[in-house]
């Protein structure tokens, strides 16, 4: 590892201790480094670094000479470093000084032994699923920033009466969902708001995705798991004129007679696995799997 990127949000000004350390860890491996501008601004601004850094503003600055991207937050900070990755296949190993942390999973006290670790190379790549929209007619929002890591989701706007979402795979009609909206997530976004709304958790290789309904009326109605490779289609019933539309954070409003088509992208994000972590551990640690006192060994 020779080049890296560091990307952060303005909540992570406060987790100055772990900003220090990460960059002392490049230093002294003599690892050039660059600070997302906006970031690195209210880094300066919060006297937590001086003015003598390099800086990258925006997806135009960064190429594939870069080896890494190290996020500090959570998994917000993350999914946002996606935007700024897109199809440049740069790896991305997240520094968890948020909450939950399914996808930046380096704890706050081994961020130099991890950094060691990934700096010798020992690490494994998890390749992560993304989904596009497209929409007719289409929508200048999400015109250049059109793809999602954890979930697209359709949900009402301004209403408190439900939204009927007609959801069509491969063009053959599947059901009419009545609900608060509906959510198509990935590997990835299976453990955010799908799995608040009941949906399954999907192990980031597996080559699905998952329609997830929003407070369905339909009783019956139960989250879906179909192959990445299906192409999606929604049309929206509502009492109101529009509807939102969301990529992960990123949210438009659009008209209630706007056609949605969604499915994978010809792209991925490239997500770092070091060699002290795996996806069943965060999910031990995350979700207290495990903390049942039957599973005590002294028992």
């Amino acid at each position: 590892m020779k080049k890296a990127a560091v990307y952060g949000q303005s909540y992570a000004i406060s987790s100055e201790k772990e900003i220090k350390t990460l960059l002392q860890v490049l230093e002294k491996n003599k690892i050039e480094f660059f600070i997302e501008s906006e970031f690195y601004t209210l880094l300066v601004e919060s006297n937590i670094l001086q003015d003598n850094y390099k800086s990258f503003a925006s997806f135009n600055d960064l190429d594939s000479s870069f080896d890494i991207m190290f996020t500090i937050g959570g998994d917000g900070t993350f999914l946002r470093s996606a935007t700024h990755i897109r199809d440049l296949n740069i790896p991305i190993l997240g520094i968890n000084t948020g909450r939950l942390g399914f996808l930046a999973i380096v704890a706050k006290d081994l961020i130099e032994d991890t950094v060691e670790l990934v700096i010798n190379g020992d690490f494994t790549i998890q390749e992560r699923t993304l989904i596009s929209v497209k929409t007719e007619p289409k929508t200048k929002d999400f015109s250049e920033l059109n793809f999602a890591l954890n979930e697209v989701t359709i949900a009402k706007k301004n209403t408190t009466s439900m939204i009927g979402v007609k959801t069509s795979l491969n063009e053959e009609y599947l059901t009419n969902y009545w609900a608060d909206g509906i959510i198509i997530a990935t590997p990835t976004g299976s453990t955010g708001y799908s799995l608040s709304c009941n949906g399954p958790v999907i192990l980031p290789d597996s080559k699905n995705l998952v329609i997830t309904p929003i407070a369905p009326h339909n009783l019956n109605a139960r989250p879906v798991i179909i192959s990445d490779e299906t192409k999606i289609e929604l049309e929206v019933n509502s009492r109101e004129k529009s509807f939102l539309i969301s990529l992960d954070s990123r949210v438009t409003t659009v008209p209630k007679e706007t056609k949605i088509f969604i499915e994978k992208t010809d792209f991925t994000i490239k997500s770092i696995l070091p060699r002290n972590q795996s996806f069943i551990k965060t999910l031990r640690s995350k979700l207290l799997w495990g903390e049942d006192v039957r599973n005590s060994t002294n028992l």
